[in-house]
């Protein structure tokens, strides 16, 4: 059965740094793009960073661009999300998604795989 979990979520002070993992099982994530949304209370879900598996090549949304930085580790079939310079407005749960080979839409209606999500906090 395909699978992905999120991991590394947690509570962090304003200019903080965490590491979102994305780990998949029962499928490689060779051939997917993976991307990263997140959705705050009472706000839309906002797709905000992918990696594609065609080519490697990198989205991110102004939000995030800068600050944000998305990787693939083909031997562990993870991605990762390393989140520098947290801002308290980052608050969210966040999700990793799966699709074949190109990012797909951003508010990831086209993703096959989904994960249960990580609460991000950031809070002083």
């Amino acid at each position: 059965q395909p699978q992905l979990v999120e991991s590394g979520g947690g509570l962090v002070q304003p200019g903080g740094s965490l590491r979102l993992s994305c780990a998949a099982s029962g499928f490689t994530l060779d051939t997917y793009a993976v991307g990263w949304f997140r959705q705050a209370p009472g706000k839309e879900r906002e797709g905000f960073s992918c990696i594609s598996a065609s080519d490697g090549s990198t989205y991110y949304a102004d939000s995030v661009k800068g600050r944000f930085t998305i990787s693939r580790d083909h031997a562990k079939n993870t991605v990762y999300l390393q989140m520098n310079s947290l801002k308290p407005e980052d608050t969210a749960a966040y999700y990793c998604a799966a699709r074949n080979y190109i990012c797909g839409d951003s508010r990831g209606y086209d993703y096959d795989y989904w994960g249960q999500g990580t609460q991000v906090t950031v809070s002083s």
